[in-house]
């Protein structure tokens, strides 16, 4: 498949910190990428500028085949989104969240797509409560439910498992690898190494905003090398460097 993502010397920088340094990789179609790194090593920056939330200091980043500093809006309607923080807004209920998502998307089935996704994570007994009365993990259950609700081409989610117990993190891998399966695409960022080898297709490796490495996991497996141990060494490296 074509690339549905594209950055070259992509750059940021606030005030003395550069918090992406001309960063350059591409993502195909139908791939779970994993982007990887340390806190603090740029990811959700990277995540904001893709989707038009803030603009680059340099370089330029295509999103199905938007420009992302240009056409921000149109890339936030096509794709899904899971910020680094659950955020909902903690005066509607969780039902009343998603219709509201649904009325800015133009869902016309949306209870019937929003009572899927209370089946699937497992978080129907709370469609009447608050969002300021949910707890952590089902936040992130709904943050979740509201990037995937209208099946986007391509969906950026920033540490969508952290939140999860060990149950739901297996519902959420099971979904992600099927999502993919289907031809979509599903960026996502993490620091947890472990679930990045199990059921991401290519990654890259980025630290203090410089991009170490990027490539399929499937070449890293030839080697017989384990991506937390390739990982570890690699940033120990660029530390250094």
């Amino acid at each position: 498949m074509s690339a549905v993502l594209e950055v070259s010397g992509l750059s940021k920088v606030y005030g003395d910190v550069t918090a992406l340094d001309r960063v350059s990789l591409s993502v195909e179609g139908g791939s779970l990428f994993g982007l990887l790194g340390p806190n603090g090593s740029g990811k959700t920056t990277m995540i904001k500028v893709l989707t038009g939330q803030i603009r680059p200091t340099g370089g330029s980043a295509r999103v199905l085949g938007l420009d992302a500093e240009r056409e921000g809006l149109r890339v936030r309607e096509r794709v899904g989104i899971i910020p680094e923080q659950e955020s909902p807004p903690s005066f509607l209920t969780s039902m009343e969240y998603l219709e509201f998502v649904g009325a800015v998307r133009q869902i016309p089935d949306i209870r019937e797509r929003a009572d899927e996704w209370f089946h699937l994570l497992e978080f129907g007994d709370k469609r009447d409560v608050l969002c300021k009365d949910l707890s952590r993990g089902t936040r992130q259950k709904l943050m979740f439910a509201q990037a995937f609700i209208h099946e986007p081409a391509l969906a950026l989610i920033d540490e969508p498992l952290i939140n999860l117990d060990p149950l739901m993190q297996d519902v959420v891998k099971e979904f992600l690898a099927d999502y993919v399966k289907s031809g979509k695409t599903v960026f996502l960022s993490t620091h947890i190494l472990e679930v990045a080898e199990e059921i991401c297709s290519s990654f890259a490796v980025l630290h203090n905003g410089k991009l170490l490495y990027s490539g399929p996991i499937a070449d890293l497996a030839a080697t017989g090398a384990h991506l937390p141990g390739f990982f570890l060494s690699l940033v120990r490296k660029g530390s250094h460097a």
